[in-house]
């Protein structure tokens, strides 16, 4: 099961099978069902997870009270509220298994352990922060300044497959519209 979490690290850096051992020992596997929630508003989010299979959204409630959703992690992307885990705040965000779905979690606490006593597992996760604060930083733009049918088509390219085990309603939520106008743009672009 830890070979999706090995390949996924070593993107970013080199470990022996030993040393993979020993970064690996701390996490734990953990189970969850089609429309669990596994954090919710304002709990505090004492983890990390890497998703083995399955798929979540993160996702918050704006004013107006409608779902917006950040983002979808399916095999092998990380959920966490990173606010709420590193500042100890209470969540603003919603994480939902949208499948039934199997992640490998680490605590904070285990987690900084292993920065201690592995540094270079510090390197790595300061290169996946860089790349996520990267992905958030495109996220952003691409809400405040592309059409909705761009947004669409680089959600079909950014999750390939996704749109097949997660509903319409959903999409419509990660695109920041409604399931209506989310109607109109597939048609618009399945008709050319």
């Amino acid at each position: 099961m830890s070979d999706l979490l090995f390949r996924n690290i070593s993107q970013y850096i080199n470990l022996s099978e030993e040393d993979f051992q020993q970064f690996v020992k701390p996490f734990e596997l953990k189970t969850f069902k089609k429309k669990e929630v596994i954090l919710k508003e304002g709990d505090y989010c004492f983890f990390e997870g890497f998703v083995l299979n399955g798929c979540f959204k993160i996702c918050y409630l704006n004013e107006n009270g409608f779902e917006q959703t950040l983002y979808f992690a399916v095999e092998g992307w990380w959920i966490t509220d990173i606010d709420s885990l590193i500042n100890n705040v209470p969540s603003i965000l919603n994480i939902e298994a949208l499948e039934d779905s199997e992640v490998l979690m680490i605590s904070k606490k285990d987690k900084e352990h292993l920065y201690e006593t592995m540094p270079q597992i510090e390197k790595l996760f300061r290169i996946m922060n860089q790349r996520s604060s990267v992905a958030l930083q495109r996220r952003i733009l691409s809400l405040t300044g592309k059409t909705a049918d761009k947004r669409y088509l680089e959600f079909l390219e950014k999750y390939p497959g996704l749109e097949q085990r997660i509903t319409q309603q959903q999409v419509a939520f990660y695109l920041g519209i409604t399931h209506e106008f989310l109607s109109k743009i597939r048609r618009k672009i399945f008709e050319k």
